[in-house]
């Protein structure tokens, strides 16, 4: 018998002695080693002017998780006359401005990056630009609607047409851009938030002058209606609001696909609005509607200046149209290839 088993049944040895049981023994646990700290490689950023290549600006100790758009605020503290709006970034002087979001350590280069500026000049928020753009046509159109002086002859100062399809046009002239002033406050979220301030003498030349030229026409003293009359009136103002409605359902679901604050980007499908059923056969419906929305204007007033104004906008929004439809085919391989640009099956 051993000495565990006559402790437990109280028995003494043979000697007379008893035994005293030692507390079982734990193993010492080991304290888990210490993990090494990963040392953080810092990035030297030298900034050149892409023109002349000389050194605009060194930034020591970078982190390389650090944005573009934060190496733009760290360039501006040295020189405050070029606020990040201002400022583009390139690896190469005559390459693409880089994205404000594109990481330091994920771009091609080492440890000590050179990069090239390039002096964007004065910029204008879109916002700005926009309620500029479509405030002019408005209000200049509703002074040719008038009348007022100095525009027609003396005794036409502030008479009114004796065509109603004059008056339908001005008020469909002034629903398209009073719903793109509001499209601007409440709808569109601009992935960029400035242009160059000089590009607004361009657009508002186009857009202000063009309002001109129509208006000065449509509600001439001398203007003559359709050739068809009431008919191809009421079809063209049919054709005019089922588009500025298709317009706006889209502008809507391109709304929602980006959350505030943010700039991303998402293929564009159709939702239960069948105004955005179109998303199926064409990546830029807006101006697809937008389109559709200045061959009922102009069909509803047969006037050769509202004509011209629609080819050129159907020239200019091919251009973007065709850009933005290569963007979506680049960024997204699973982009349906069923789309086209602007026109289904066409264009």
């Amino acid at each position: 018998m051993d000495a565990l088993a006559l402790e437990a049944s109280g028995k003494k040895l043979p000697n007379g002695s008893s035994i005293t049981a030692l507390p079982p023994t734990t193993p010492a646990k080991r304290k888990p080693a210490k993990k090494a700290k990963k040392a953080v490689v810092f990035f030297e950023v030298e900034i050149l002017d892409a023109k002349t290549k000389d050194k605009l600006c060194f930034l020591d100790k970078v982190e390389p998780n650090a944005t573009i758009g934060e190496i733009k605020s760290m360039f501006h503290k040295s020189h405050p006359q070029f606020y990040p709006a201002r400022q583009s970034i390139r690896l190469d002087p005559k390459g693409k401005s880089l994205k404000d979001e594109d990481v330091l350590q994920h771009l091609p280069v080492g440890t000590t990056a050179t990069f090239y500026f390039r002096d964007l000049g004065a910029q204008i928020s879109w916002v700005t630009v926009f309620l500029t753009e479509y405030t002019g046509p408005l209000v200049i159109y509703l002074l040719f609607y008038f009348r007022v002086p100095f525009i027609y002859a003396p005794k036409y100062d502030f008479t009114t047409s004796k065509h109603w399809v004059v008056h339908l046009a001005c008020m469909c002239h002034s629903f398209h851009y009073v719903k793109r002033l509001l499209e601007t406050l409440f709808v569109h979220r601009f992935s960029h938030g400035t242009m160059p301030l000089r590009n607004i003498f361009k657009n508002c030349s186009y857009y202000w002058g063009f309002a001109a030229w129509m208006a000065y026409y449509i509600n001439h003293p001398l203007y003559t209606p359709p050739i068809y009359g009431e008919q191809q009136i009421r079809l063209a103002l049919i054709v005019f609001l089922f588009c500025q409605i298709g317009n706006l359902s889209i502008h809507i679901a391109l709304r929602n696909l980006r959350p505030p604050g943010s700039k991303t980007r998402k293929i564009p499908y159709p939702t239960k609005n069948p105004f955005t059923w179109i998303f199926v056969l064409v990546s830029c419906p807006n101006y697809t509607y937008e389109l559709g929305s200045w061959l009922g204007f102009t069909l509803m007033t047969q006037c050769l200046p509202v004509a011209f104004f629609t080819l050129v906008g159907f020239i200019q929004m091919t251009v973007w149209a065709k850009g933005k439809h290569r963007s979506y085919l680049k960024e997204f391989r699973d982009y349906p290839p069923l789309r086209s640009p602007i026109l289904p099956f066409v264009l």
